[in-house]
């Protein structure tokens, strides 16, 4: 649930699969959101028309999930705890203005939500909000005004959960062998890292291949990459989120912190084998 944070190596970034551009005069949908000591997101949501309940945003999780509360009363299969898990689909999910259909979910009291619920200073917590919603979206954070804007991009996510399920099942049965090599869609040619304690805005670039899109750009090892393509990178997660939403070939605005000054470079990632 929480956000990643931990080491990665981001030397070829992998574009979603989106199936159409952003859609052409989309109406942008600003939603607030508050940040908790522990730096998590809410947001308020409903479910099946249920609610508003509390949830957190979470930009790192592959699914939504619900406690059992909120599933009893938005007439969800009941699920227990850890172990307890029970995959299913909300009919609607709404935040703010937005609605959306058919959107995987798990029922389950989710030990580390159910312990920041009992603190007086957070108080109830009634799921997470991830990957099956906010991808849908082009996302923009505003820290200082503490909201989300949504822009439709006309992504519509795939089970990731559903999908990791029917793959490590076929590996069992020998079905489906073992994937050995992940061709990304976009290549940026860097590597990017966070430290576990690192609370600062941004992620730093480790290293800048040479020949690469990051170096052609201007690019280089030290930056602290900001956001790309007017999305926060505060996270490995958040940065393999936004590279993702960009098809090879188009050029993006990717702002850096260079010592004590802010710049701005154009990056037009190479297509992948």
């Amino acid at each position: 649930m929480k956000r990643f944070t931990a080491t990665a190596i981001l030397v070829l970034l992998a574009a979603l699969p989106a199936r159409a551009d952003d859609l052409q005069g989309a109406k942008p949908v600003v939603v607030p959101f508050e940040l908790l000591k522990t730096k998590h997101m809410t947001i308020d949501v409903k479910v099946n028309g249920k609610g508003p309940y509390r949830v957190i945003f979470d930009t790192g999780a592959p699914t939504a999930l619900v406690n059992s509360k909120l599933a009893k009363e938005a007439g969800l299969p009941a699920g227990g705890g850890l172990f307890g898990a029970r995959p299913g689909k909300v009919k609607t999910l709404e935040v703010g203005d937005l609605k959306v259909e058919n959107v995987p979910v798990i029922t389950m009291d989710h030990p580390l939500l159910e312990l920041m619920s009992k603190d007086k200073d957070i108080g109830p917590l009634y799921g997470i909000v991830g990957f099956p919603f906010f991808a849908r979206y082009k996302v923009t954070l505003d820290y200082k005004a503490k909201t989300m804007t949504f822009v439709p991009n006309g992504f519509d996510p795939p089970d990731v959960m559903a999908e990791l399920q029917k793959t490590i099942e076929g590996m069992l049965s020998g079905k489906t062998p073992a994937p050995t090599v992940l061709a990304p869609a976009a290549q940026w040619g860097l590597v990017a890292d966070k430290a576990k304690d690192d609370e600062e805005a941004g992620v730093t670039l480790k290293e800048v291949l040479p020949g690469g899109a990051a170096a052609a750009a201007g690019l280089k090892a030290g930056d602290r990459l900001l956001t790309l393509d007017g999305r926060w990178t505060d996270s490995i997660a958040d940065l393999y989120t936004a590279a993702g939403f960009v098809k090879p070939g188009t050029a993006v605005k990717v702002v850096v912190a260079r010592g004590k000054k802010e710049m701005t470079f154009t990056v037009k990632p190479t297509a992948g084998l």
